[in-house]
């Protein structure tokens, strides 16, 4: 049996890294360029998504970028350059190894059972939105920028799965918009729109959503990642199937001790203190 993964081991060479209050913080850590992607980074992030399934002490994620940005997505040197060369040299083969292990990214993220709150600051751009779009909440700052960029290097706006994911988030009429045009838009208009959950001061975003991120922490995490699990799931569901997948996700969090818990704190008239079991 495979012994859980402490997060607190984990070396990441690509972005930082930090597990505190059973809360892990990624940060996308080059600033000098606004943290973009690379072919490693994004390799580095799919692995370690996967490994949190297994991080028995981490219980949610805050994910973020350093030096005032969020991210700029890939990076127009070490990815759109190979990726020109990639299509002389290797045709559609070569370039769908690409973009298959780019979408496997939101996949480890959807999979990956805690919680993500991104933390956006700056530009926030192509993959970069992306990865905030992936992300289960979204806080921004008053100069934080929001764009899905494809379209302006010539690529369709289906592009990780944002043709499904952010219609979700902000409706199909104004997802068309951001995906067709490529546009940024600011904070306000992504608060209004629902992209963000939350609009707070440059100063005050990592604190506040570390709290946020603690509190889901603190909370009954088993149910939280069945939570996580239905919403994914539920997308392309039948009312009558999500009323089944749902019936069984609550008579499963039934089963916990977290649930007789609550139930005994209320009696007592106390706050209950989950341990996500």
């Amino acid at each position: 049996m495979t012994e859980p993964t402490r997060g607190a081991d984990l070396q990441p060479k690509y972005f930082g890294w930090t597990v505190i209050d059973r809360v892990a913080t990624i940060t996308l850590n080059r600033p000098e360029r606004k943290n973009p992607l690379t072919f490693e980074s994004y390799r580095e992030l799919v692995s370690t998504f996967r490994a949190l399934q297994d991080m028995d002490d981490v219980k949610a994620i805050v994910l973020t970028g350093a030096g005032g940005n969020f991210s700029s997505g890939g990076d127009v040197h070490e990815i759109i350059g190979p990726l020109v060369e990639l299509r002389d040299d290797e045709g559609l083969d070569g370039l769908l190894s690409f973009t298959r292990m780019t979408g496997s990214l939101v996949a480890a993220m959807r999979d990956c059972p805690q919680p993500i709150i991104a933390a956006i600051d700056g530009v926030c751009a192509g993959a970069g939105a992306i990865l905030a779009m992936a992300s289960d909440l979204r806080y921004g700052t008053p100069t934080s920028r929001v764009a899905f960029l494809f379209v302006r290097v010539g690529l369709s706006g289906a592009d990780m799965g944002a043709c499904s994911i952010l219609p979700r988030i902000v409706g199909a009429g104004r997802a068309a918009e951001l995906l067709y045009t490529g546009r940024f838009i600011d904070a306000e208009e992504a608060e209004r729109w629902g992209f963000y959950n939350r609009v707070v001061g440059a100063a005050s975003l990592q604190k506040e959503a570390h709290e946020m991120a603690v509190a889901i922490a603190h909370g009954p995490t088993f149910a939280h990642a069945l939570t996580k699990r239905c919403l994914h799931h539920e997308w392309s569901m039948a009312i009558d199937d999500a009323l089944k997948l749902e019936a069984e996700a609550q008579a499963l969090c039934m089963q916990t001790e977290d649930f007789a818990r609550a139930y005994r704190a209320f009696a007592a008239r106390e706050i209950p203190s989950f341990e996500g079991n």
